[in-house]
């Protein structure tokens, strides 16, 4: 060894030690989003009058859950920001690892103060989870967005067929909310804390990344537990399972769908 190569060696072993407390401490706040994203989801579960209808989660092609969004508002001016997580369904039915994001907004109106609000959104269409893919994009210029319908048999309002539906808790009330002008995009850095390398929306939802993650799989798990047995979904199935859904044993009867379909009325519940 020469003389410069051990104090070489010495500080390559020191930077390793420095970074690899960081990239944990990187890795540790994506893993409280994801935590903080399922406890949103579960809490809503808990409420049946006042949460995601079963029927519409079991047409959904992605799910988005963004907790402690920060929505403030100086006299006229305001804006929303935060930070979340996006499963995305496959073709078999099944729920994809997380892809994380970010929610930025301006709104207009008379208003004062600030709060914090958890964000759901329920992807009903495929074109809106391809938007996604290919980057930010704006809600309700790029798919359309409209507040969702609420309860067991709620249903979106009269003659509003969106591609997405949106939800807010504030304050402990869960209501359908319009987030037109706000902008979803995808959360590089998140990612890359989260999967150790560069990624991207197609590799995460395509299943070419794993996330090997407690945290990832009982959100999926969450998720899951909002569908419809019929959709492939058992409430008391363990926090590591993302079934698909099962094929059934005979023809179904006319007019039943099932994931995934053309939803020629998106949240109007299926007859």
């Amino acid at each position: 060894m020469t003389h410069y190569a051990r104090p070489r060696l010495l500080f390559i072993a020191l930077l390793t030690a420095l970074c690899a407390p960081t990239f944990a401490a990187a890795q540790s706040r994506e893993d409280a989003k994801l935590i903080t994203a399922t406890q949103v989801l579960d809490e809503l579960r808990a409420t049946p009058d006042q949460r995601i209808p079963t029927w519409l989660l079991d047409r959904a092609y992605g799910v988005a859950v963004v907790p402690n969004v920060i929505q403030g508002a100086v006299v006229f001016f305001g804006g929303r920001r935060g930070k979340g997580v996006l499963s995305a369904r496959d073709a078999n039915g099944r729920f994809s690892d997380p892809v994380f994001i970010s929610l930025t907004g301006g709104s207009v109106g008379w208003q004062i103060g600030a709060q914090a609000a958890d964000v759901v959104l329920v992807f009903a269409s495929k074109r809106s989870l391809e938007n996604f893919g290919r980057g930010q994009f704006t809600l309700g210029a790029s798919a359309s967005v409209a507040a969702g319908p609420m309860g067991r048999t709620g249903e979106a309002a009269a003659g509003v067929e969106a591609e997405i539906y949106s939800y807010s808790r504030a304050r402990g009330l869960f209501a359908g909310v319009a987030l037109d002008g706000t902008v979803l995009a995808f959360d590089g850095k998140a990612n890359r804390n989260f999967y150790g390398h560069e990624v991207t929306t197609a590799q995460i939802t395509g299943g070419e990344v794993k996330a090997n993650s407690e945290t990832s799989r009982r959100f999926i798990a969450a998720i899951v537990a909002g569908l419809s047995p019929a959709a492939g979904a058992e409430p008391t199935a363990p926090a590591v399972a993302t079934p698909a859904p099962a094929a059934p044993a005979a023809p179904a009867p006319e007019g039943a769908k099932s994931f995934p379909l053309a939803d020629p009325q998106p949240g109007s519940e299926p007859k």
